[in-house]
Formats: C-alpha cells, sequence, structure tokens
C-alpha cells in the first residue's frame, strides 16, 4: 500500500509533496473500480465512517457516501438539520457521542474554521475535513490537482488563475497550497473588497480577470459566498459579471488548450456564463468524478485499506 504518514487529513498545508502525490497515485489506481460493472470492493469491509455535515453539500457529501460504499464501508450520513445539533448539542457532545459508537472515521463539514483540528484533538476516531469555514477544503483540491494532471499530464510548469471570492474561499486556499508545493504557478483576481489581507506574499493578485486569464492553462472560477457576508462586497450581481465573469471573449486570452474548473456549486450568470460552463474548455463534471476517487483514496489510505492485491 502507498505510504502516508498522517492518521487525520485536516488540511493541505501540514501535507509534504510526497503526502500529496501518495493520495493521488492511489486515486488514479482506484479510479478504475468507477468504471467496472460492479462497482465495489472489499477493502474496507468491517470499517464504519460517519459523515457529519453542519453545511448543506451536494458534491461533497454524495462524493463520500459514493466511495464509503464503492470501498464496502459501512458509512452513516447525519446532516444536523436534523440532528440533535437543533437542539443545543455542542460539536464536542455531538462527536462524543458519535464515537461511543466506535466509528472508525468522522467526516466532518462545518461551518467554523479549525472545527475538524479541534475533533481531531479530542477524538480516536480518524479525522477528514470535508470544509471548514472559509479555511480548507483538502479533498476538493486534491481533485483539482488530479483532474489537471489527467488533463495535462503534469501540474510542474502549469499557470493556473483562480478567480472569484477569495476572501471568504476555502477551495482558493487549499489550491493554492496544493498547486505550489507540485510546481504550478498560480495567479489570484478578484476585487479589491475580496482579497483576504496577506494573500498577495502567498501569490500575485490581480483586479484584472484579462490579466489573470492571459496565457493560464487552466482558469478556476469562485462563486461569490454570499452566505458568509455581512455587508455589500460587490454592487451588484450584474456589475461583478461584467467586471469579473469568465465568459467566451474573455477566453481568447487562456492558451487555446486551457482548461476550466469550478468546485459548484455555479451561478450561471455571475461568475461563469453557460458558454463557458458547457463548453468544449469545461472539466468540471471530470472534476465530480475525480472527487469520488480522491475521497476513496483518502479513506483507504487513513483506514488501512486491504492489499492492493485484493483491488
Amino acid at each position: 500500500m502507498t505510504r502516508f504518514r498522517h492518521r487525520h487529513l485536516l488540511g493541505i498545508e501540514p501535507l509534504s509533496r510526497e503526502d500529496v502525490l501518495a493520495i493521488l497515485d492511489t486515486a488514479d489506481g482506484l479510479r478504475e473500480v468507477l468504471d467496472r460493472p460492479i462497482k465495489k470492493v472489499p477493502a474496507l469491509r468491517g470499517k464504519t465512517v460517519v459523515n457529519l455535515f453542519y453545511e448543506a453539500s451536494t458534491r461533497t457529501r454524495a462524493s463520500f457516501e459514493v466511495a464509503e460504499k464503492v470501498l464496502s464501508a459501512d458509512s452513516l450520513t447525519i446532516a444536523t438539520a436534523t440532528s440533535s445539533v437543533t437542539k443545543g448539542e455542542t460539536l464536542l457532545d455531538t462527536a462524543r457521542n458519535l464515537e461511543a459508537m466506535n466509528p472508525d472515521m468522522i467526516v466532518v463539514r462545518h461551518a467554523s474554521s479549525g472545527a475538524p483540528h479541534f475533533l481531531a484533538r479530542h477524538c480516536k476516531s480518524a479525522i477528514v475535513n470535508a470544509g471548514d469555514g472559509a479555511h480548507e477544503h483538502p479533498t476538493q483540491a486534491l481533485l483539482d490537482a488530479l483532474t489537471l494532471r489527467q488533463k495535462k499530464g503534469r501540474l510542474e510548469g502549469l499557470t493556473v488563475a483562480i478567480v472569484g471570492d477569495l476572501l471568504h474561499s476555502r477551495v482558493a486556499r487549499s489550491n493554492l497550497w496544493l498547486l505550489t508545493k507540485l510546481g504550478a504557478s498560480v495567479r489570484l483576481c478578484a476585487p479589491p473588497t475580496l482579497v483576504p489581507p496577506g494573500l498577495g506574499a502567498l501569490a500575485p493578485v490581480t483586479h484584472d480577470i484579462d490579466e489573470a486569464v492571459r496565457g493560464a492553462d487552466a482558469i478556476m472560477m469562485l462563486r461569490i459566498q454570499s452566505e458568509r457576508m455581512a455587508g455589500g462586497f460587490v454592487p451588484s450581481l450584474r456589475e461583478y459579471h461584467a467586471r469579473y465573469g469568465l465568459t467566451a471573449a474573455r477566453m481568447r486570452h487562456a492558451k487555446k488548450d486551457a482548461l476550466i474548473m469550478h468546485p459548484g456549486p455555479m451561478n450561471r450568470g455571475v461568475e461563469i456564463a453557460s458558454e463557458v460552463a458547457d463548453g468544449p474548455w469545461s472539466v468540471i463534471l471530470d472534476q465530480v468524478t475525480n472527487g469520488v476517487a480522491v475521497r476513496m483514496a483518502v479513506l483507504y489510505l487513513l483506514l488501512g485499506g486491504a492489499p492492493e492485491a485484493s483491488l
């Protein structure tokens, strides 16, 4: 089995280049299972995974569930809107009660940055961060990297533009750390009101989308996260699209074989035009498929799956 030296997956920042490659290589090996007539292997038979989601999710939650089922793990998904959290139960009490049922892993999504790290300090189960506030979303960055590597054959030397709401984006942070670890160049683009302080020390920042996409190998668009905003960060969505929306006309500044990526959910006509989202540049649905493969790899590596020969 590929060597992975961590008990939890809390973020990309603490991982080494070798750790990241171990996950990507394992995901590559597991990807073919999804194309089999019977999508089931016994790698994690007897393991129990709890999916604890404090925030709404479609792609992340569903792909973790599919990954768990494909690997034959027993899984339970708890949406907190229908749990005792609505009665005032704390995160720690919820986790301790779940852990009393002896799960091997807890996959957690939470609105507060650092929530998975908090659980890792207090729980015996392996913890996987499925998104914590505006901090990190490690499996999203891993699936993005896997998609880029599959389509471009490499990550080193690529130029990737990340455009949109950088201030509230955990996806941008995880991708910035991962892509630079693997030798890609990252450009960041957002309105001045949506750029967090100090980000320019990690990668070049521009407020001109045409400049950001010029010569880019891939463009990753981010939605405006209105649910995390307390004030008016942009004048209007219509003006935002006019200044920062990715259109076919703006794609002419990128390389001819540039890829368009989006972590979802998309706001069509805001950060991305439908002609781009559905056009020949788009690998958005490939990202979704690769999300299952990456989450299979994370489960497999952290839970000590069966030898690869049994797959």
